[in-house]
């Protein structure tokens, strides 16, 4: 016993019988005493006040050790597994950045677009195999501490100061999200109405619409969704959103296929759209590696969805397979949706395969497509909000830890899985306003994907993960395998550039031009 301090060993009931289960130490200060479970009692004290004392210790102890299991089953549930896991990460790869593919593959041409395509895959793919070993710290395999987000990995193992960027750098990553998803779920929304328009009275009629409306029955219904607690109880979402965005990508690839097939060519050409200056081609590249770095990458959530499995088989070797396997699915669909929609179309490809047009009939299977592009963008918009919710959130609680605010639920019989919060209700209901108010104000879909792609892919899914994994290696300075990742990381960051800058040059064109 270390002297001045009591450590209580407690004990509480196991779930399915009458063992016992330890929990950890509970340290607690004394005062000329040590205390430890009820045999021990102060000299100085009458026998009532002990016992007083004694029905208040056990009474705290037992609210303490309920709290504690209430609060291990909520926060520590693991019961995933590889297909859960590749539930979330297809949600969150394959997106609405899936249709701009066909107009980025039309600016690089046949050799490049694919070639670039397949270097974004393996930067993701590489990303993901060294984030893996950043789930534990400081012990890539036995921990003992577990990083249930990015934010939390940067901390523990790069330190405050880098944990700091980071929270800034991942915020705006998950924020950008949301505006891209609300244009996208918008616009497909529109399309659904414009399609019956042109069904109903010719290709030629001025079938025109605006998206303000949609945008705003989509930040409806993202209001609703948000009120979900935590990240853990969005797989069914995630499910529901996967499902729709394999089918999807299938339509808008089979659609391209058939016109290639009733075209009898195959359009485009090795250089892509011609332009009348080398600056003008220059700057639509810029546009187009942005577009394909908005479409691939998870890194950001990587660290949530390891947090969720089951610890057999380790954590590790399941996100390696799910990884592996979500990767391959992405870049073979992404492959067809862009390589079809842009031989079918060549230089004149839409912005976005579903909703420019190329298509017209038929168009009850167009509209079934456009819905389920604003249905997986519904499960999309929650997988990468909730880490953001639970971060802030996280942050308040500590702050304060007395609020009937911030702490009271209340729960819902005939939705359960919706519990309601005060903190969680007026914290997100803003959150969902803002996207919902930045998206109507830049409703720009490839320059605002073209952005948002270029933005946060460098530090996201190539500098932190590196650095991280340099860390927890041990990877001495100027060996082989430090100078390989360093050189990794510089050319990713000028190629990142580039399409940063190019990105933005298109969007305050779009905006202001």
């Amino acid at each position: 016993m270390i002297p001045g301090v009591g450590i209580n060993w407690n004990s509480a009931a196991g779930p399915l019988s009458g063992s016992k289960k330890l929990v950890e130490p509970e340290i607690i200060p004394a005062t000329g005493m040590e205390i430890c479970g009820d045999d021990q009692q102060p000299s100085s004290l009458s026998s009532s006040d002990t016992e007083v004392m004694k029905r208040t210790l056990r009474r705290g102890e037992s609210q303490r050790c309920n709290g504690l299991q209430a609060i291990e089953q909520q926060a520590h549930l693991r019961d995933g597994n590889t297909w859960t896991a590749l539930a979330h990460i297809i949600t969150a790869v394959i997106g609405s950045g899936v249709l701009s593919l066909a107009w980025s593959m039309s600016q690089l041409g046949w050799i490049a677009g694919p070639l670039t395509m397949l270097a974004f895959a393996s930067v993701t793919l590489t990303s993901a195999l060294l984030l893996r070993d950043c789930y534990k710290s400081p012990d890539p395999n036995y921990g003992p501490a577990r990083n249930g987000s990015y934010i939390d990995a940067v901390g523990n193992i790069l330190g405050k100061k880098s944990s700091w960027v980071c929270g800034i750098i991942v915020r705006i990553n998950f924020i950008k999200l949301g505006i891209v998803y609300t244009i996208a779920s918008s616009i497909s929304m529109s399309a659904v109405q414009r399609s019956n328009c042109y069904h109903a009275e010719g290709h030629k009629a001025a079938c025109k619409y605006g998206n303000l409306r949609y945008m705003l029955t989509f930040g409806l219904i993202q209001t609703i969704a948000s009120q979900i607690p935590d990240f853990r109880n969005t797989i069914w979402l995630s499910v529901i959103s996967a499902i729709m965005s394999f089918t999807y990508s299938i339509i808008g690839s089979a659609l391209g296929l058939t016109k290639v097939i009733q075209n009898g060519i195959i359009k485009g050409s090795i250089g892509g759209v011609p332009t009348t200056t080398a600056t003008e081609k220059v700057w639509a590249i810029s546009e187009a590696l942005g577009d394909i770095a908005f479409a691939f990458p998870f890194s950001v959530i990587f660290l949530e969805i390891q947090d969720t499995l089951g610890s057999t088989p380790s954590e590790k070797v399941t996100m390696k397979r799910a990884s592996i396997m979500a990767v391959c699915i992405t870049t073979s669909f992404y492959l067809c949706c862009g390589g079809f929609g842009y031989a079918a179309f060549g230089n004149s490809t839409p912005g976005n395969l579903l909703t420019g047009f190329g298509f017209y009939e038929p168009y009850w299977l167009i509209n079934f497509a456009n819905a389920c592009v604003a249905l997986h963008l519904v499960g999309g918009y929650q997988v990468f909000s909730q880490p953001l919710f639970a971060n802030v959130e996280k942050c308040v609680v500590k702050k304060f830890p007395n609020s009937k605010f911030v702490h009271k639920n209340y729960e819902l019989n005939t939705v359960p899985v919706l519990r309601l919060n005060l903190l969680r209700l007026c914290f997100r209901t803003c959150y969902v306003v803002f996207t919902t108010g930045f998206a109507m104000l830049f409703p720009y879909f490839n320059q605002v994907v073209g952005v948002a792609g270029a933005i946060n892919f460098w530090p996201i899914v190539v500098y932190f993960p590196v650095e991280m994994y340099l860390v927890q290696k041990n990877i001495g300075r100027w060996t082989p395998k430090f100078i390989l990742l360093r050189t990794y990381v510089y050319v990713t960051l000028l190629v990142m550039i580039f399409a940063f800058v190019g990105s933005v040059k298109a969007l305050i064109k779009a905006r202001f031009g």
